[in-house]
Parts: C-alpha cells; structure tokens; sequence
C-alpha cells in the first residue's frame, strides 16, 4: 500500500470553488479501482492551503488513476484555481499510529 498526500494553495477567493469541485468528485475518487481512501484536509491558519491524503493499493493502481479521465476533468478544474505550484508525495506506508 502506498500513500499520496497532494499540497494545494488556492488562490484565496476560490477556496469554496476548490471544495465544490472537491464535493462532487470526492465518491467518484474513493469508488476508483484501487482507492481504499480519501480526506481532505485544511490547513488550521492559512484557510486557503489544503492536502489530499489518500491510499492506494499499489503504485500503479495511483498511476491508473493519474491517467484517468476523472482525474483530467478534476484536476482541470483544480489547477485553475490555483495561487502556487502543488507539491506532491508518494510514501510507503508503513504502520497505523493510534
């Protein structure tokens, strides 16, 4: 199992575009082969920073994903919305913290 965490600065006035583009198609994500989960987060002092955490079965199941066309369509709505360059991590996971 792999886990992605996706950091993204909006631009200040399309934070709530950004959740609606996150509201529907936040099921359409966690339903896609491979996806086991899903959280958006929001940064505590800056509303405008969010991370996506999400895990995959595999590597390639994210890759399948990354080249799907859900993931054209929300991502084209997402970049635009955009105030800084998102950064991106693929990790291991490696145990559950209680």
């Amino acid at each position: 199992m792999i886990v992605r965490i996706v950091k993204m600065t909006f631009k200040v006035d399309k934070v709530n575009d950004f959740k609606e583009v996150f509201e529907t198609s936040k099921e359409k994500i966690r339903a896609f082969e491979g996806c086991e989960h899903l959280k958006l987060l929001q940064e505590k002092s800056e509303g405008n920073i969010f991370f996506t955490y999400s895990h995959w079965k595999s590597e390639s199941d994210l890759n399948n994903y990354r080249r799907s066309n859900l993931f054209e369509t929300t991502w084209a709505k997402t970049k635009i919305l955009f105030d800084a360059k998102p950064e991106a991590w693929t990790v291991n996971k490696l145990h559950e913290l209680d």
